[in-house]
């Protein structure tokens, strides 16, 4: 396995694609231990536990995904789609508003 966060990203990402979740999930989580501040795969993260329907799990990632990229629109929107899955409305709504805030539209 690779000890290089990034391949392990990008490696991760293409098992998601491919709808191999629980291989994605290994090489991320891999990628988090190499670097616990890696945004990106705290987001990635979130997007295969919302596939698997584990929504607190996907929250969590979300969360730590927007804790790491505070400024990054679509972290905020990850977030706030979990919220939505759990129901959370004013939290997605807010989470919402805030990628609004941060890319807004032309």
């Amino acid at each position: 396995m690779s000890e290089d966060k990034i391949e392990l990203y990008r490696t991760g990402v293409t098992k998601f694609t491919r709808q191999e979740y629980d291989a994605a999930l290994v090489d991320l989580h891999r990628a988090i231990e190499l670097d616990p501040e890696f945004g990106d795969a705290h987001q990635a993260i979130a997007h295969v536990y919302e596939k698997l329907e584990k929504f607190d799990e996907a929250l969590e990632a979300a969360k730590k995904a927007v804790a790491c990229n505070p400024d990054d629109a679509l972290a905020h929107t990850s977030l706030s789609m979990c919220f939505q899955r759990k129901g959370m409305i004013p939290e997605a709504e807010a989470a919402m508003a805030q990628a609004a805030l941060l890319h807004p539209q032309d």
